[in-house]
């Protein structure tokens, strides 16, 4: 959490348990309520706590599919504004992580963000949209997902596909109905994930505008990255560039199409809870390997790596420079 202090690291964890308490409470309140009208009082609170604390948690588990004439996940509720925008909200918290959301509780008083809050939030903000755009355009006349709803069920129903494909793992339309071009877009948004310090895996959005600001500054020929006026250390930039992870093991093991399991890859991965329905077809190897993937997905290659390698020691002596042609 790039604490450097365990006085730092007692503060994050009292604030993310006291964030995550209340966000699920309002959450599974909110889901009750709407749910009391379809299925007992009881069973619809127990139903609230439940989905309220998968989705915010990037969990991916939901118990519809135990109900009578029900479809798994919210696929019941495609066209209903109220789960949406509730699965929505609590998605976006928590994909943009405790310490952004501690930063937004202070700024009334403080005025202003950290740097790592502008760039989550403005990463985030246009991944969102440009994901809905591309999802909206690409699957508006496929007759299996978005072509039957209305236009505010397509509109929720691409937007909602668009927030859960960050790490949430819920969804109103079949994924595996969805067109290649349209998976393989949420494959390349799964693999870039949540922020860090949040519920979510991935890459993380902030190694992303860094990955990009490097090839923006390589570009531009400039030797630093700047963001919002501010230059972002070398050891950032190193630690970003570690995290491109190759995951293409099950094409030589699994007997399925590319995509699909590159698909259930990059979801593993991800944490991301989506799946095109291969997860369970997978051979012994197969369903282990995904188990590792999803633990490190979760856990970061980086802290794994660190925990691993040995401390850093200066060298006595440096090689001579050489130089390769790239690309």
């Amino acid at each position: 959490m790039n604490h450097d202090s365990t006085e730092g690291i007692v503060r994050l964890i009292r604030k993310v348990l006291i964030y995550a308490l209340y966000i699920e409470f309002a959450g599974a309140l909110l889901f009750a309520l709407r749910w009391s009208f379809e299925m007992p009082v009881g069973q619809a609170l127990y139903f609230g706590i439940f989905h309220s604390i998968s989705i915010f948690n990037s969990a991916g588990f939901d118990l519809f599919g135990s109900l009578p004439n029900r479809m798994g996940s919210l696929m019941h509720y495609v066209e209903d504004p109220y789960i949406n925008i509730v699965s929505m909200l609590l998605i976006i918290l928590g994909g943009i992580g405790f310490i952004v959301i501690s930063d937004l509780l202070t700024y009334p008083k403080n005025k202003k963000l950290t740097l790592h809050s502008k760039v989550v939030l403005t990463a985030s903000a246009a991944l969102i949209w440009i994901r809905t755009l591309v999802i909206f355009v690409f699957e508006f006349t496929n007759s299996l997902t978005l072509q039957p709803l209305s236009t505010i069920g397509k509109t929720l129903s691409a937007m909602l596909q668009s927030v859960s494909s960050r790490s949430a793992g819920v969804n109103t339309v079949d994924i595996a109905s969805m067109r290649q071009a349209t998976q393989f877009f949420i494959i390349l948004r799964m693999f870039i994930g949540a922020a860090p310090g949040s519920s979510g895996g991935g890459i993380k959005v902030t190694t992303f505008v860094i990955l990009i600001g490097a090839v923006y500054a390589m570009v531009r020929g400039r030797d630093e990255i700047v963001l919002f006026h501010r230059r972002i250390s070398k050891d950032r930039i190193y630690k970003s560039i570690t995290l491109a992870l190759s995951t293409m093991i099950l094409s030589i093991t699994e007997n399925f199409h590319f995509l699909g399991i590159l698909f259930e890859v990059t979801s593993a991965y991800a944490t991301a809870g989506m799946s095109v329905g291969l997860s369970s077809q997978l051979t012994g190897f197969g369903k282990v390997f995904i188990i590792i993937l999803m633990f490190v997905g979760r856990l970061g290659p980086v802290t794994l790596a660190y925990t691993l390698s040995p401390l850093p020691k200066k060298e006595p002596y440096r090689y001579p420079e050489g130089k390769i042609t790239i690309g």
